[in-house]
């Protein structure tokens, strides 16, 4: 073995969104700088984000979420639901309840298969706000803002026109978001199923996205444009989303591999 310091990991995947587990223990001074060495595609290990363990006096765990590009964010639905994996997979949990920076969020177990799970993740009451319009250098869009325990714009579309990704990233930065916006271009398919892309702050596009789906679907049953449950179709799978006075979301976690990064 090389006499190098390293920090160890845990790869793992919801739907495509993928994210390293580190525990804190291991958590170097400068989480920012490291999360965005780490995430890099081409010279780190690559991956959406990084969750950072901690101990948790109320919760199982702590999760501190950090984007590719090293800045932190409120919490993932997906990364949340990796936490959750890796928790049914060390500790053999079923139920776990895990604090981000949105709060404790409670993941429930609902079935495996070898290192692939699938949970039932309570995110809490959802925020959707009226309809607004934003002025872009391409045009005028209307979009319904949405908070799950972080922010969401999204935008119902016909259909996905190629170079949606700079006008979703133009969206994301305006003016009117002060700290910047996740964006979610929707297609309803029918009452009960639409079809999402996401644009993520701190990432830019992404196979799927779990809060994102639930803004989707809670934006388009306020909207009357479809009924709870809903599907939430994405480029990395099938997410289920039913909205009673919470939202829930249902979606698969999937423990990929586990290694050293060298420092």
């Amino acid at each position: 073995m090389l006499n190098v310091p390293a920090v160890p990991f845990i790869k793992a995947t919801a739907c495509g969104n993928d994210f390293l587990l580190i525990e804190g223990q291991h958590a170097p001074a400068d989480l920012a700088a490291f999360s965005r060495r780490i995430c890099d595609r081409h010279l780190g290990v690559g991956a959406d984000g990084v969750e950072w363990l901690f101990p948790d006096n109320e919760a199982d765990i702590r999760a501190r979420l950090f984007n590719a590009d090293g800045s932190e964010a409120e919490i993932s639905g997906n990364g949340t639901r990796c936490v959750a994996a890796w928790l049914a997979a060390e500790r053999g949990m079923e139920h776990a309840r895990i604090r981000t920076g949105a709060g404790l969020r409670e993941c429930k177990l609902t079935g495996r298969d070898g290192a692939r799970y699938e949970f039932e993740m309570n995110l809490g009451e959802p925020q959707p706000g009226e309809e607004l319009s934003i002025k872009l250098a391409f045009g005028e869009v209307r979009g319904i803002p949405v908070s799950v325990g972080n922010p969401h714009f999204v935008v119902f579309v016909d259909e996905f026109r190629p170079g949606w990704q700079a006008e979703a990233a133009e969206m994301g930065r305006h003016h009117d978001f002060q700290y910047s916006i996740n964006v979610e271009l929707v297609r309803v398919v029918s009452h009960q199923e639409i079809e999402a892309r996401f644009f993520e702050r701190g990432v830019g596009e992404t196979l799927s996205s779990g809060t994102g789906s639930c803004a989707s679907a809670v934006a388009a049953i306020a909207s009357g444009r479809a009924e709870s449950p809903l599907a939430v179709m994405t480029p990395g799978g099938v997410q289920s989303v039913r909205w009673e006075r919470e939202v829930f979301l249902r979606g698969p976690a999937e423990l990929l591999c586990r290694g050293e990064f060298f420092v």
